[in-house]
């Protein structure tokens, strides 16, 4: 028979082992507080309720993420036979750490591996959002400052990918038989050149008049370009640093190709609104070049509905991750993601509700602080 700590026990030894994460938000917080006048606009959202509350739960996961480590007391894999299916709070006798949310069906700890699941959630959803959001700006700004037949192709591809089923397009990327073929590298390849392109693009516009800042802007731009694209898309960084397993690049390139026709018509919509300002005109009339216009005056004056926007976006990324992992589509079936433990604890429901409740609840906050966080955004955006 194990040992148990109990419900007090449980709960104080929970807070106990986030002690770096609440040392590091304490320290967020604090330094967001004493500079907040000259934060601009994180500083006014942080000065909200409905902000601090968002800041504040979101950076909970961040510093979750980065510390697991030094927070989960057990590996993710780690098994210990005696404490399968472990009531919450039993005592493991080698070490004398309690399994605090108990232990699942293969002995491992449901803590640790919450713990251990925010680090895959948090390293594909804003990632993908984020090469979603360069994908749909690339193509917004053309489409909506140029109109005519480059709007009407763009828009026509944009509508034919957001009119087929979400749930069903992700299940023919992530299904086993794609994994095996060339397509998801052929698609990495397509998506991740983006980035590349949207800073090229931003530094040659913005600074063709500075020759040797140019120069070395665009030099940064392709040795860290190149390098992070060799080792993305062809798993060949010399430097054995950047890696990303085939299932993750698979669950990565369809989220980014979801999204981004989302992001595609925000942009435009966007684009078709702000071209028509005066400030615009200003820079026509002083023979400004159209892509200069568009990425140094037209994006910047979008940033609040795209900052929203992206909150949201990282959001429903999340619930989609989680959706994919409890299908069982995409990630390892050992994965610590929070969808593969929600369907793994699922199984056993009638008998154990901790191996699947625990990441739910962790998947739930995470949206929720995002939702917060962008309702914040929203109100200022409106304000200014």
């Amino acid at each position: 028979m194990l040992q148990n700590v109990g419900v007090l026990g449980i709960i104080l030894g929970v807070i106990a082992r986030f002690w770096p994460v609440w040392l590091a938000l304490g320290v967020l917080l604090t330094l967001s507080f004493l500079y907040r006048r000259k934060l601009g606009l994180y500083g006014h959202v942080i000065n909200s309720g409905v902000g601090f509350a968002g800041v504040t739960i979101c950076g909970f996961w961040i510093f979750t993420a980065l510390l697991a480590p030094l927070v989960a007391p057990f590996g993710p894999l780690e098994q210990i036979a005696v404490m399968k299916h472990a009531l919450p709070g039993s005592i493991e006798k080698v070490s004398g750490i309690p399994f605090y949310f108990g232990g699942d069906k293969l002995a491992r700890d449901v803590f640790s591996r919450m713990v251990y699941g925010s680090r895959i959630v948090l390293a594909i959803a804003p990632a993908a959002t984020a090469i979603s959001l360069m994908v749909g700006s690339l193509l917004g700004l053309p489409a909506g400052f140029y109109g005519g037949r480059i709007d009407a192709f763009l828009s026509f591809i944009s509508n034919l990918v957001l009119a087929f089923p979400v749930i069903l397009l992700f299940y023919l990327l992530v299904t086993p038989g794609i994994m095996e073929t060339a397509v998801p590298y052929v698609m990495a390849g397509f998506f991740f050149i983006f980035p590349i392109l949207f800073f090229v693009a931003l530094f040659y516009t913005g600074y063709s008049k500075q020759k040797n800042m140019l120069i070395l802007l665009l030099g940064i731009t392709a040795l860290i370009g190149g390098w992070l694209y060799a080792g993305l898309v062809f798993d060949a960084d010399p430097l054995g640093i950047v890696h990303i397993e085939p299932n993750e690049l698979n669950i990565f390139v369809a989220v980014a190709f979801a999204s981004s026709p989302g992001v595609f018509r925000i942009v435009r919509g966007l684009t078709m609104d702000i071209k028509t300002r005066e400030y615009i005109n200003a820079a026509l009339t002083r023979g400004e070049r159209p892509w200069y216009i568009m990425l140094w005056e037209i994006l910047p004056n979008a940033r609040g509905p795209l900052i929203v926007d992206t909150c949201l976006r990282i959001g429903y990324t999340t619930i989609l991750l989680g959706t994919l992992g409890f299908f069982g589509l995409g990630m390892a079936s050992e994965s610590p993601d929070w969808g593969t433990a929600i369907k793994d604890g699922s199984q056993f429901l009638r008998l154990y509700v901790w191996p699947a409740l625990v990441p739910a609840v962790a998947l739930m906050s995470f949206v929720l602080g995002l939702n917060l966080l962008a309702d914040a955004l929203r109100e200022q955006s409106l304000r200014d």
